[in-house]
């Protein structure tokens, strides 16, 4: 996962920055607010973890997440910081906090935290699959190509979540008519039209034409 880490004391960055980064994530410091914002602008991340205070402000942290917010990002973000009053904590979470831990804390604690956030990340990333223009979203069966909403009939969208989700894989027109229409057709002359007006409504490229079958025309 791709970490941004906010934080202008080195003795709290350094050790948070190693275990981040043991544990297999991308990690992008930022020592002040106006790095954060340029690294933001620059790649989004999975999660940002923030101090509230930071050198260019007392309530850094918390501009930031509202900017952030306003700009349309859609990951958690975890305050960390030594201001504990209740007014402190609300104010974080109703400026777009995720979460909110109180310093000092216990690294364990802030590492659980983490996992906590960057499951439900995970969640959110395999309800999706992607490969270049090509979007499904699978929990609400819907596709969008570059970006545009698109509709499709419901054999249309299956046959090409099953592409989408084995990309490299070639299918005969038998068994996509297997899995996708069962026992409701048995002339794959169906698959045939299908394929033509997923490539109609999408892109002649969505779906290749190969020696045994079809395959997604998409590269990974």
């Amino acid at each position: 996962m791709r970490l941004l880490l906010v934080e202008d004391e080195p003795n709290i960055a350094r050790p948070l920055l190693r275990l981040l980064e043991a544990q297999g994530h991308q990690v992008r410091h930022a020592p002040d607010l106006a790095i954060a914002r340029t690294l933001l602008a620059e790649a989004e991340p999975d999660l940002i973890i923030l101090d509230v205070r930071l050198p260019e402000s007392e309530d850094g942290g918390f501009i930031l997440a509202k900017e952030a917010r306003g700009a349309g990002y859609k990951g958690p973000i975890l305050f960390m910081t030594a201001r504990d009053a209740l007014e402190d904590r609300v104010r974080g979470l109703d400026e777009g906090g995720d979460d909110y831990v109180v310093k000092p804390f216990e690294l364990p604690e802030l590492l659980a935290r983490v996992r906590a956030l960057l499951r439900r990340v995970s969640e959110v990333k395999q309800s999706r699959v992607q490969h270049g223009p090509l979007e499904l979203d699978l929990a609400g069966r819907s596709v969008r190509w570059a970006g545009r909403l698109v509709e499709l009939s419901p054999r249309e969208y299956a046959l090409l979540e099953r592409l989408a989700l084995y990309p490299g894989r070639v299918y005969s027109p038998e068994e996509l008519l297997d899995l996708v229409w069962g026992e409701e057709a048995s002339d794959t002359g169906v698959v045939k039209v299908c394929v033509h007006h997923l490539r109609s409504k999408l892109d002649p490229r969505v779906v290749r034409t190969v020696p045994g079958g079809y395959r997604l025309g998409i590269e990974p």
